[in-house]
């Protein structure tokens, strides 16, 4: 254990009106800060994970986190960007400033405003995080790539229809607890399990409720060595914190297997000293309802080609084997890009400490992460336990 999550903040996800990439920051900054019981003068160091890929103009941001209070100025401050990947990056670079003892305290903000585009626009700004000489021309952009996917394991697996309903529905069911989430309704298995006006057919098998929402929102963890977490209000230490990078054109690896997520969580669970049982809850990237599906596999959660199984039976219900995005996920929280792993990081520590209101898993003692960018390229793992 090198670092720990000594506090947090959480916009509300989704179409945020009057809001700007600036102030999105500045509130999540401040917030954290508060919540940690720090000030500015205490920081060493600034990341901010922004994806951007053209959502706003103003693509020099990492500067604008001092926009939150003066005494910030001069703090080194870093954007980095690593796909839908961006915030489990940045939360990854503190984590090196604190083990490489650049820092004792790290101030983490992720961030994305994508709602002020046009829908067509989104779609272009998404698609550039694949490998544009071979998957540029996918038709719906990454919809279409997941499209691809689910089909191949369709071809593969077998029809799927039942359990990506069952992720989708299980989903939105969780994310109507998370006041900070996009979608706070419950859509019930047949509403998304049939194509109806409401929910047609998007992408080769994946309907619009397999599909993750369009959102602006930041979230922002700060992060302290062991030494300095003991001495503040709460702690919550990173057992594990691993980043897996796999080839970005789909043509080099087999799609269905996501063994960069695979490998991610091997090492992940070799470095805690933990298993997957031991886990009380997961937090998994659920872009599309068929990435859950094969994370059930590459987590080990089921064998290969049986994650269906896995999600008919409700092993990953709250009160099942093993929860998986008691947040709602990606699913119905949304999937603000730069905002998404600093989310499930702070929503973990939430859970760790007992602070997580309605979407408590009771007792929870050891949270999993799993956060991706592109598909299954750049893969984080982290385990988290509260220590105060």
């Amino acid at each position: 254990m090198t670092a720990c999550i000594v506090g947090w903040a959480h916009s509300r996800f989704g179409k945020l009106e009057g809001e700007t990439v600036e102030s999105l920051i500045t509130k999540a900054a401040v917030d954290a800060l508060e919540h940690a019981g720090i000030g500015p003068e205490d920081v060493d160091e600034i990341v901010l994970g922004h994806f951007n890929g053209g959502f706003s103009e103003q693509d020099f941001t990492a500067s604008l986190v001092l926009q939150a209070d003066d005494r910030l100025r001069f703090t080194p401050a870093t954007r980095v960007e690593n796909a839908c990947a961006t915030g489990s990056a940045a939360v990854r670079q503190g984590i090196r400033a604190i083990e490489a003892k650049a820092a004792r305290v790290v101030l983490v903000v992720g961030v994305e405003q994508m709602t002020a585009v046009p829908a067509a626009d989104v779609q272009r700004n998404l698609i550039r995080a694949s490998y544009m000489k071979e998957e540029g021309d996918i038709p719906a952009g990454f919809a279409g790539q997941f499209g691809k996917i689910a089909a191949a394991y369709f071809q593969r697996h077998g029809d799927q229809s039942d359990a990506l309903a069952a992720i989708a529905s299980k989903n939105h069911k969780n994310g109507t607890e998370n006041p900070f989430a996009h979608m706070r309704k419950d859509l019930g298995y047949d509403f998304c399990r049939q194509e109806s006006e409401k929910n047609p057919f998007v992408a080769g098998p994946l309907k619009r409720t397999d599909c993750s929402l369009v959102s602006d929102g930041a979230a922002a963890i700060v992060l302290a060595d062991v030494e300095t977490a003991l001495g503040m209000r709460r702690a919550v230490a990173f057992r594990a914190n691993e980043h897996v990078q796999d080839f970005l054109p789909m043509s080099k690896r087999d799609i269905l297997l996501f063994e960069g997520c695979e490998e991610a969580w091997a090492r992940a669970f070799k470095n805690a000293g933990v298993k997957l049982d031991d886990l009380s809850f997961v937090e998994t990237h659920d872009c599309f309802t068929i990435a859950e599906l094969i994370e059930y596999e590459a987590m080990g959660l089921a064998k290969r080609g049986e994650g269906g199984k896995v999600a008919v039976e409700g092993q990953t219900q709250k009160g099942g084997r093993l929860p998986v995005n008691p947040s709602g996920g990606l699913k119905a929280k949304g999937h603000p890009i730069g905002a998404t792993g600093v989310s499930m990081h702070a929503l973990t520590a939430m859970q760790l400490t007992g602070e997580a209101g309605g979407i408590q898993v009771p007792d929870a003692k050891l949270g999993g992460i799993f956060n991706m960018g592109g598909a299954a390229v750049a893969n984080y793992v982290s385990i988290l336990e509260r220590i105060k």
